[in-house]
């Protein structure tokens, strides 16, 4: 009987496909001890958004997480993170010596194995990664990343088993050091056959001694027959999960997959006995976090449109946060023809977040007057451009004219490593320097901090670091003392601190801080937007979202072209732009609030 491996996610890729990774590590470190003590040897425990997401939403620093992770699972657990090749552990691409500090440092914080991957199965984009990898001693894990397509597209060879042996091939060419090759359906999409055919050719290609690991999310319904296919092919390892966080937008229970080998010539070497109570265990730890419906649900549109099981989540809970949650549907649906037309690259971070990105501003800003697309210009416009390396085929023409023209910016074949080595605001050298300027310790920590997490981790270092953390209620908070608690307002977490008296507080709301006196009689202050007035021509949000930037103050006469101000939305931000030479009469929103499609942020007087 051959005992197929397996590489517990829940701890990673579970915190991210339910809870969009915001998980305090106190939390969960009981149900981390107890599986290694119940025999689980390989785990995924960081990297992906479970890197961002500790500076950005936990209060947490990533490196002192990786020590206590290794501390509490002991010198001889496999502990792999999740790595976007030349994007790292960020949605925007690094330079080389960036890259190669990636590397360095999980080595130096406890990591065994990196998972490496690119998106668009751009092999250039995983050489400069795998290297540094493997230069600093850890275990790579070369990856070709899989997706099915829609039914009814007539593409013959993108993401088909000749199109992912194609790229091990090219892997095997290009002389990259691996140790194992892992096939990775970030969105569940792939058929069992596509699956079956495709490892045993790898296994015939690259022969017994590396190992093959397969990937697959339970989104479509299609994970555990993903897995047996994979097992029958060959595969090694297959990833899972545990309850809470397994089945629908994560991977497969391990439970149910051992159930699902009983009987035939397979098995995982469990004890399901005490798998079972570290299920239980798990559970309780996770119990006061907040778990989207749709994370745990078959969703039978993501075979049209590929929403990965990392992604969806953070994205529903991203439209809750903006107010917008109606208008999923409508993105889920764009998003088939926006895949189709950018090229098929794979729907995994940091393209799906493209894919969704595009796809929320077809559904909520509409065309322009020409019919072209209001084409997101960092992530979907640069790479149907090429700025995030080649697709794997040429995206339509008319989406890169749209985008050419929008952007300013010409096609370009160069290799993503080359660009950004050439980008002086890129690198270790920009970077210390960022650190320097902001009266920052300079450390290869806080340097790598800097690159991945941008303006967020230069705030998270000066000390500003607001809580995005989503449970089920607010714990209540004492009626007077010093203390702080966090309180659930309209599905946001609001940070509140009470003096001793009890008669003032501060509540921290994304990020912004306001100070408030109680007294008889007196209202108390608002994060909400001001109320427009005065006469003038109306500025309207294009979108819903978050304003994160106001740029123009009242009075300032600004130009046609002008930003006024920065909306965030879906991780994306938005330059909301003067129409006409205009002087800005009133803003009508505060930095901070949350606004929705239409609702009047400015009033300007044109000239």
């Amino acid at each position: 009987m051959k005992k197929i491996k397996f590489m517990d996610c829940s701890f990673r890729d579970g915190f991210q496909s339910c809870l969009g990774a915001r998980v305090k590590t106190e939390d969960f470190l009981p149900a981390l001890d107890a599986a290694v003590k119940a025999g689980i040897s390989h785990i995924e425990i960081g990297g992906g958004a479970r890197f961002q997401s500790l500076y950005f939403y936990c209060q947490e620093d990533a490196f002192e997480m990786m020590d206590k992770w290794r501390e509490t699972v002991g010198p001889d657990v496999n502990l792999q993170t999740l790595s976007r090749g030349v994007n790292v552990v960020g949605l925007s691409s690094q330079s080389s010596d960036i890259i190669d500090l990636h590397a360095k440092l999980f080595k130096k914080h406890g990591i065994t194995t990196i998972r490496n991957f690119d998106a668009l199965n751009d092999v250039r984009n995983l050489e400069v990664s795998g290297k540094a990898i493997a230069k600093h001693g850890l275990k790579h894990q070369v990856t070709v990343t899989m997706m099915g397509l829609a039914p009814g597209l007539t593409e013959s060879y993108a993401h088909t088993p000749k199109f992912y042996i194609d790229r091990l091939q090219e892997i095997l060419d290009s002389g990259i050091p691996f140790d194992s090759v892992a096939f990775k359906d970030a969105s569940g999409t792939s058929t069992p056959a596509t699956v079956y055919e495709t490892i045993k050719a790898a296994r015939a290609l690259i022969g017994a001694d590396k190992e093959i690991q397969f990937h697959t999310h339970d989104t479509a319904g299609m994970a555990v027959a993903c897995n047996m296919a994979a097992i029958e092919a060959g595969a090694d390892v297959i990833d899972l999960a545990m309850a809470p966080l397994s089945g629908g937008t994560c991977e497969a229970d391990i439970l149910v997959m051992y159930q699902r080998l009983r009987g035939t010539e397979y098995t995982l070497d469990i004890d399901p006995e005490k798998i079972m109570n570290v299920e239980k265990i798990f559970k309780t730890c996770l119990d006061k976090y907040f778990m989207p419906p749709e994370s745990m649900q078959t969703s039978p549109e993501i075979i049209f449109s590929p929403m990965p099981g990392g992604a969806l989540t953070a994205n529903t809970q991203m439209m809750r946060d903006n107010n917008c949650i109606d208008k999923y549907d409508a993105a889920i649906a764009e998003m088939r023809e926006v895949v189709a037309k950018g090229g098929f690259g794979t729907s995994v971070t940091p393209v799906s977040q493209f894919y969704f990105q595009q796809a929320f501003r077809n559904a909520v800003m509409g065309k322009n007057a020409d019919g072209s697309w209001k084409i997101d210009k960092n992530g979907y416009g640069k790479m149907v451009l090429g700025y995030f390396g080649k697709t794997p085929v040429a995206p339509d023409p008319e989406v890169v004219k749209w985008a050419s023209e929008q952007l300013e910016l010409e096609p370009t074949t160069k290799a993503v490593v080359e660009l950004n080595d050439a980008n002086p605001k890129l690198g270790i050298a920009y970077n210390t320097q960022l650190l320097k300027d902001n009266g920052l310790e300079v450390t290869e920590e806080n340097i790598f901090i800097a690159a991945a997490c941008g303006d967020k981790g230069i705030a998270f270092l000066k000390g500003d670091r607001p809580m995005g953390i989503r449970y089920k209620e607010a714990p209540k908070a004492a009626p007077k003392g010093d203390g702080a608690y966090t309180a659930n307002v309209d599905g946001k977490n609001v940070v509140v601190k009470v003096n001793a008296a009890g008669d003032a507080y501060t509540a921290t709301v994304n990020g912004k801080t306001f100070n408030v006196k109680v007294s008889e009689g007196a209202a108390a202050a608002s994060a909400a937007p001001a109320a427009s007035s005065g006469e003038g021509k109306e500025v309207k949000s294009p979108l819903p979202g978050t304003i994160t930037k106001i740029i123009a103050s009242e009075g300032a006469e600004v130009a046609a072209g002008e930003v006024i101000m920065i909306i965030e939305a879906m991780k994306m931000e938005t330059e909301i732009k003067a129409e006409a030479d205009c002087v800005i009469s009133k803003i009508a929103v505060n930095q901070g609030a949350v606004v929705a499609a239409g609702d009047v942020i400015a009033i300007v007087e044109e000239k």
